[in-house]
């Protein structure tokens, strides 16, 4: 018989409907908690047939049944923080601010009123109902056309959000989460609002519909968060850069435009480790071929990006760079997420198109480097920048993302080499970029090969 080794983890609850397709719901709820590392517990309030186009049919539940499921998770789990999605009737909205009266942990009041087209999904009695629950919450996060059915203010911008989120503060609420998924434009802008200031969280848009469970997914993430005693502002903060990454690597499933992706976060740490075992083996391969002459005053880099990098801390280099010896070319450090900026930018900047690209590594660029490449018939693409511009000695970015980005097409496919022919104070460079390490590596012994003829 084995000893056992249980875990204690943090604990949240889901108070929501069921979404037979997987996407929003408790499915959502419970996905997110978990990709938290949090104990997911739930009370049903509705049961839904609906896919990834939409919703067939919706049956609440009797209240007595809600009323249960409150009741036994709370008697018996060490509930750190709730959460509320679709409450479905008057009765249960009454009944769920009743309860969360008594609850002495955090409540995340996610009031859906208002479908992604646009229709009300309440009765005019249940969303006055919800001023009673906002009253008892932690945080309310409306999107803008909840916003407005709640407080009569028409989102639009970040002053009426913040009017908006003032309001909802006059209900009760400790804080209000103004969403702007719902408003147009490039950039969207979530708005904390609080009795003691403002804070504005902005994430690029990503160009999808796949957004279906973006709202129970936000909510479910604060709510994990503050479960593992994380600050309003924190829990906030993490959850919108959260769901952004859901959005972006969303799961393309059914007929419709598919669902956010709830275990992303999951799936890019169990990826790190095996990326950064393949930056290992790539630059032994590197070193024990001996490309002296290809490496730059400045050193060579092998970087890897996780399948979902979104930061530089996601990137795995060597830290130190490879250089050249007396004896040759040698790694200077280990591996690690973080060891570069220059090259890890660069693959950043390409992924914002081509998200496939994940390797790369920069080599010295001169006439025989052209010649080579032109012998090796690679697509090839050269970086266009103002001959005359000065590096930034504090972050190394020599290149606006923009100019990285639009040698990449997402569509066609990506360059195996880009060229950069310098600017003042800056060496010309190779970048070879790849989507598997292995790849990387053979391009640039493929490379030296030729450029050694």
């Amino acid at each position: 018989m084995r000893t056992d080794a249980p875990e204690t983890p943090p604990i949240a609850l889901t108070i929501a409907g069921s979404d037979s397709g997987g996407g929003a719901g408790i499915q959502a709820d419970l996905a997110t908690m978990a990709a938290h590392d949090v104990y997911g517990t739930s009370a049903i309030t509705a049961v839904t047939a609906q896919h990834s186009r939409g919703v067939e049919r919706s049956y609440p539940l009797p209240l007595e049944e809600v009323e249960a499921q409150l009741a036994a998770v709370t008697d018996d789990f060490d509930v750190g923080a709730a959460k509320t999605g679709m409450l479905a009737t008057t009765e249960i909205v009454r009944a769920v601010a009743s309860e969360a009266a008594s609850f002495e942990f955090p409540l995340v009041v996610d009031p859906v009123m208002v479908a992604t087209s646009g229709d009300r999904l309440l009765e005019p009695a249940a969303e006055r109902a919800y001023e009673e629950l906002i009253g008892e919450s932690r945080v309310v996060t409306p999107n803008a056309d909840e916003a407005e059915v709640l407080t009569d203010v028409v989102v639009e911008d970040q002053p009426s959000a913040i009017e908006a989120g003032d309001a909802l503060l006059e209900l009760g609420a400790d804080a209000a989460l103004i969403k702007g998924g719902h408003v147009p434009g490039e950039t969207i802008s979530d708005v904390l609002v609080t009795a003691t200031g403002t804070t504005t969280f902005e994430h690029a848009r990503v160009d999808t519909d796949a957004t279906h469970g973006s709202g129970c997914t936000l909510a479910a993430a604060v709510a994990a968060r503050l479960a593992r005693d994380e600050s309003l502002e924190a829990a906030v903060g993490g959850a919108t850069d959260f769901l952004t990454r859901a959005v972006r690597y969303h799961y393309d499933v059914g007929r419709g435009p598919g669902a956010v992706n709830h275990g992303v976060e999951q799936r890019n740490r169990a990826t790190m480790e095996v990326t950064a075992e393949s930056i290992r083996a790539a630059v032994d391969r590197i070193v024990e071929a001996d490309i002296t002459p290809l490496v730059p005053e400045v050193g060579t880099n092998v970087v890897g990006a996780t399948p979902y990098a979104e930061s530089l801390e996601e990137i795995a280099a060597v830290e130190g760079r490879i250089t050249r010896t007396l004896a040759g070319i040698s790694s200077n450090g280990a591996v690690r997420f973080g060891a570069s900026r220059n090259v890890a930018r660069f693959v950043l900047d390409a992924r914002e198109v081509c998200p496939n690209v994940r390797f790369a590594c920069n080599l010295r660029f001169n006439a025989d480097v052209e010649h080579a490449l032109e012998e090796l018939e690679w697509t090839t693409a050269e970086l266009e920048r103002d001959r005359d511009a000065e590096a930034d000695a504090e972050t190394d970015e020599w290149v606006a993302p923009a100019a990285v980005e639009s040698l990449f097409d997402g569509d066609s496919g990506h360059p195996i080499a880009v060229v950069d022919r310098g600017a003042v104070g800056k060496e010309a460079m190779t970048y070879l970029v790849a989507t598997e390490s292995e790849t990387l590596a053979d391009r640039v012994l493929a490379l030296s090969e030729q450029f050694g003829e």
